[in-house]
């Protein structure tokens, strides 16, 4: 019963995997319209920047 009332309140595990995952799509989502503007030099310069990053 006691699970049952945290899973409600809290969300399943996978409730709340989705919610993060979610967090981290709309970050990229916002990103693209830069990105597609870039040139694929200016991409491939981006890439360590993006592994130091993130």
């Amino acid at each position: 019963m006691l699970i049952k009332l945290l899973t409600k309140v809290f969300g399943s595990r996978n409730d709340r995997t989705l919610r993060r995952m979610r967090k981290a799509v709309s970050l990229i989502n916002a990103m693209e319209p830069e990105m597609e503007k870039l040139s694929d030099e200016e991409l491939k310069a981006k890439t360590n920047e993006f592994r130091a990053t993130y």
